[in-house]
């Protein structure tokens, strides 16, 4: 499980938190990415709704918080439902 950032004085739960994140994703941010490769990360400060678009979540983080040194932090992979994928899955090329 990912573990949010620490916050001093967290005015949100994990629960708004989440619900923010996907909310400025889903509609500030998910029409601009039109050309967009499947699977890039998209790291969402959810307070400003400034982001980064990167290949993984560290690149992502770090270059929003290079920006956004304050950044709350929400992760969304592009095409994908979830950022991160727990537990087991078919790996098509082991099975062959």
């Amino acid at each position: 499980m990912m573990r949010l950032p620490k916050v001093k004085n967290r005015r949100l739960s994990k629960e708004q938190w989440a619900r923010r994140g996907h909310s400025i994703y889903r509609r500030r941010i998910l029409p601009k990415l039109a050309g967009e490769k499947k699977g890039r990360m998209v790291a969402i400060d959810i307070d400003t709704a400034d982001f980064e678009v990167a290949d993984d979540t560290l690149t992502a983080a770090n270059s929003l918080l290079a920006r956004q040194p304050q950044a709350k932090i929400w992760l969304e992979q592009i095409g994908f439902r979830t950022a991160v994928r727990m537990g087991a899955w078919n790996d098509p090329e082991k099975d062959q």
